[in-house]
């Protein structure tokens, strides 16, 4: 039954469905590969690890729909007290990291990797061809952009969930026999290593993506007073944390047992192709990779409509022109490879997490302050300039790093961003104190 365009607020039904469709934008490449190679590397140190990782992977992306809910689920008014030009930088920053550069690429490697590398091999002309059928039907798709939401709502996100449900029940029920020592910096550093692979999910810039697609779905079910409309994102935002918990959760266990079917594997999907072949056999194994494929496809479509809209909206600039050039994009890195893509991708969202984690937590306290920028603008820049650094470490290059960022607290938790922006936030907090609101 179609609800009532002036109904102030929503049923039962339509607040879990919210929830659920939450939950099924996060759900891509970065949130089924990572959990399996965290807990393979850390064996013994496993549930320390995923401690640390479901703090970046579930809580700063729960997190980030409430603080957008207060906004409209605008990127730019979240990122206001930045000012127009780095706002709009952050907001561009955000698109191509979840499009073009990063995550789009990804959810091809990835349904690759899983479903097909085993029929068509890993060389790269066989990626090649692949991505270039699978671009092509995200291309189809994506062109038209007001048909999605029928197919994608009521069949393919469906799909996903009963996927991830078989997978995370198969993971659960199937024994690990041998649970090995921790490796690399698990051994020393658990939590802290978790919590800084959980970046690489991405979940909390697509968040900031998504907040607005959340909001606008409250808001076509009539609801407009901005207390119920906070109110339901952070509901849909809980929802879709609980679900997230339990996937990541079963993918840990997952990854714990994979040692026998995939010892020393160099990324996730190796370990997930691996164990469904292990518990399910050739049919379970292709039924599923087929599912794995259709949920990277909605994540790659949904990402390419919501980037190319953005940018033809920015540049005035027609929407189908930017779904050529960012499928083009996305083709082409793709072809990196997923362990290349990863290694990319790592040192880039090393940088550019600090500052969106800064920008979001210290969006619940403008009010407490006279002038937001004040404290937002100086605590952001040297949660960036300290992203930055931790970026080229991990890079590797630490040889052109002065020698005292090396004994920075928290270095080797690589945190080190974090004391100094607590530091600036202090300073920042007492100089807006002393001086004037309108000064």
């Amino acid at each position: 039954m179609r609800l009532s365009l002036f109904m102030t607020s929503l049923r039962t039904s339509d607040i879990i469905a919210l929830g659920f469709m939450t939950f099924a934008l996060f759900i891509g490449a970065g949130n089924i590969i990572f959990p399996p190679i965290v807990a393979q590397q850390a064996g013994e140190h496993v549930w320390l690890a995923a401690a640390g990782f479901l703090i970046t992977a579930v809580g700063l992306p729960v997190i980030t729909i409430m603080a957008l809910s207060r906004m409209e689920g605008s990127i730019a008014m979240i990122s206001s007290p930045l000012g127009r030009f780095f706002s709009l930088l952050l907001t561009i920053v955000c698109y191509l990291s979840v499009g073009p550069l990063f995550a789009t690429p990804r959810t091809a490697t990835v349904s690759y990797e899983i479903g097909f590398s085993s029929y068509f091999g890993t060389s790269s002309g066989s990626l090649f061809v692949y991505s270039l059928i699978y671009f092509s039907i995200v291309t189809l798709v994506s062109l038209y952009p007001n048909k999605l939401l029928d197919t994608v709502g009521h069949v393919l996100a469906p799909l996903k969930i009963i996927a991830l449900a078989i997978l995370g029940i198969a993971a659960v029920l199937i024994p690990s026999n041998y649970i090995p020592p921790a490796i690399n910096n698990y051994v020393e550093n658990p939590v802290s290593e978790g919590f800084v692979n959980g970046y690489l999910t991405m979940d909390t810039l697509g968040a900031l993506v998504f907040g607005i697609v959340i909001i606008q779905a409250i808001y076509s079910r009539g609801v407009r007073d901005p207390k119920l409309v906070t109110k339901y994102a952070i509901i849909a935002s809980i929802i879709s944390g609980i679900g997230l918990t339990l996937v990541y959760l079963s993918l840990f266990k997952l990854g714990l047992g994979s040692h026998e079917v995939a010892p020393n594997a160099s990324n996730g999907a190796v370990i997930l192709h691996a164990y469904v072949q292990h518990a399910f056999g050739n049919l379970g194994s292709l039924f599923l990779s087929g599912l794995i494929f259709l949920a990277c496809m909605v994540t790659a479509i949904g990402l390419t409509c919501a980037c190319a809209e953005y940018f033809a909206q920015l540049t005035n600039l027609p929407y189908k022109l930017f779904v050529f050039v960012l499928v083009a994009f996305s083709l082409l890195i793709s072809n990196l490879g997923l362990t290349k893509l990863i290694t990319v991708s790592v040192p880039v969202l090393t940088a550019i997490y600090p500052p969106a984690i800064v920008v979001i937590m210290l969006s619940f306290f403008w009010k407490f302050w006279n002038v937001p920028s004040r404290v937002v603008g100086p605590v952001t820049a040297i949660a960036l300039l300290f992203g930055v650094i931790e970026g080229l470490k991990v890079a590797g290059f630490t040889q052109i790093l002065p020698n005292f960022v090396q004994h920075l607290p928290l270095n080797e938790q690589n945190l080190a961003w974090l004391i100094p922006s607590l530091v600036v936030l202090v300073i920042s907090i007492v100089i807006d104190k002393v001086r004037k609101p309108n000064v």
